[in-house]
């Protein structure tokens, strides 16, 4: 790897899953590589790419695979070093869903910071441990390395006292049962890059729809949130992969106390066996539903779209009109007929698709007399923690 510019420290960045890694190192705005992860736990495969101009050494996780992400991390880390030396990483960013009432902003980590991070796990159960895993493993093997904290909420932390209250007594608003958002540093990068990529909206009333396994939406005015689909959890909002999304607060006691459910199942339930997964009873992934004949996955796509222009309507209310839709992440950057299906059913807002641009997945997939502009722009989370990193530790 001695082909890599060694005239700036690296900064690197991580994103754990449950069973899942992504990592990239960052010169600059560029990644030197970036990799993945999959299958820890289990029979755990890595992907590292770079530069086409640079080849990479192999790495294997040897005689014992990880078995968390932390553990998997810490193996990532201790390769690089050998192969660039300590001094070339100076410093690691990472993505966390929860930051609270407290954290709204980037934070170096520290043992506190760690300890206040694990306390939010009830709010983000099926992220919040795997986020802070690899924190904690890169801390015991280099604790001098500084970390910082990116978090999926603070992007949102700009929402009005209104837009993030339940109707529920004061007291469990005190003890911060609230709307947090989610996806914000997908938001936030889109919201840097309008300026360059459509300046026209960039001062304007957008909604942004990052649709991927997990999906959301967030409305935002000159680059600034101001409502978004998720709320207390990232369980809320549009229906997802395997997440129900919006649902009924009385279907939750129903499944208590006339199911017999205990909170285990109802919580593996609505994370795990509903949204696409259950809906069409096949398959959490839009190709498998896209590609199908089965009504039932025709079903699933159909309330997926149903559901995503009902939320638009409401995110526009929320604007006070709207002048620009942008559609991100795995299934709004490639899921053409996606994109068909929600602004169809949101042309009485005076969306208008250009059908060939559509196809083509953009950049601006609106016609030239719709009111709304349409815009598909790729998101870079990776990068918004890089950026973020490389300001903290400088």
């Amino acid at each position: 790897m001695t082909s890599y510019s060694r005239s700036e420290p690296y900064i690197g960045v991580i994103n754990a899953g449950s069973s899942s890694l992504k990592f990239a190192l960052f010169a600059g705005e560029t990644a030197a590589l970036h990799g993945q992860v999959d299958g820890i736990g289990t029979h755990p495969q890595i992907h590292i790419t770079g530069p086409a101009s640079q080849s990479l050494p192999k790495f294997e996780f040897g005689q014992t695979p990880p078995s968390t992400p932390g553990e998997a991390a810490a193996s990532l880390l201790s390769w690089l070093h050998e192969q660039m030396g300590p001094r070339l990483v100076a410093g690691i960013g990472h993505r966390v869903v929860h930051g609270g009432t407290r954290y709204t902003q980037p934070t170096l980590v520290t043992p506190e910071v760690i300890g206040a991070l694990e306390a939010l796990t009830p709010l983000a159960p099926l992220h919040q441990p795997h986020n802070v895993g690899p924190i904690k493993s890169i801390l015991n093997l280099l604790p001098d390395l500084p970390q910082v904290a990116c978090f999926d909420t603070a992007f949102h932390g700009t929402n009005s006292a209104v837009a993030q209250a339940y109707a529920l007594p004061a007291e469990l608003r005190d003890q911060g049962i609230r709307r947090y958002g989610f996806h914000g540093l997908s938001y936030e990068f889109i919201a840097s890059t309008l300026a360059e990529v459509a300046p026209e909206i960039a001062d304007g009333r957008v909604i942004a729809l990052h649709l991927g396994n997990g999906a959301s939406a967030c409305a935002f005015r000159s680059g600034v949130s101001v409502a978004s689909t998720m709320g207390f959890t990232a369980l809320d909002g549009l229906p997802m992969g395997t997440r129900c999304g919006e649902l009924d607060a009385g279907v939750v006691l129903y499944l208590l106390m006339q199911q017999g459910m205990s909170p285990t199942q109802i919580q593996d339930l609505l994370y795990k066996r509903s949204g696409m997964l259950g809906l069409s009873g096949t398959s959490s992934d839009f190709r498998d539903l896209l590609a199908s004949d089965d009504p039932r996955c025709r079903f699933a796509a159909d309330v997926f779209c149903y559901r995503a222009a009902r939320q638009i309507g409401s995110l526009a209310a929320a604007l006070g009109g709207v002048d620009a839709l942008v559609f991100t992440g795995g299934i709004g950057e490639h899921a053409a007929s996606i994109r068909t299906g929600i602004c169809g059913l949101s042309a009485w807002l005076g969306v208008q698709l250009d059908e060939a641009a559509n196809a083509r997945n953009g950049p601006r997939i609106s016609g030239d007399t719709s009111r709304v502009q349409v815009w598909v722009i790729p998101t870079d989370e990776e990068l918004m923690i890089a950026r973020h990193t490389r300001a903290i530790v400088g």
